[in-house]
């Protein structure tokens, strides 16, 4: 997907996250992050199209379905992992994505 085209500006992101779909869950690192989804990046990414439940953020609070919009393999271009795009997230969820997002807009790069 292109940038143009994206409907958030994603973020990057140092955060780890909890994924659960497929009967599996992973702990990884979230590559970039925005009010829309994240790049998780991991080398057993879920399949195209499977739904995962995500928890992130101080103590696991934001929560999210999620459904994986596709896979990047170790070999491709980039670091392996996928594309989550959150389905409902709303209220106090939303409101600390939201600020989780600031928080990281505003961490030193190295960090």
């Amino acid at each position: 997907m292109s940038i143009e085209n994206r409907k958030y500006t994603r973020v990057p992101s140092r955060l780890r996250c909890w994924c659960e779909g497929e009967n599996v869950t992973v702990y990884a690192r979230i590559g970039n992050l925005s009010e829309g989804g994240l790049f998780l990046r991991t080398s057993t990414p879920l399949t195209e199209g499977s739904r995962a439940v995500v928890r992130f953020g101080g103590d696991a609070s934001i929560e999210a379905q999620a459904t994986v919009v596709w896979c990047r393999a170790d070999a491709e271009s980039g670091p392996p992992g996928m594309g989550l795009r959150f389905e409902v997230i709303e209220g106090k969820r939303l409101e600390d994505l939201r600020k989780l997002i600031q928080t990281e807009t505003q961490a030193p790069k190295g960090s």
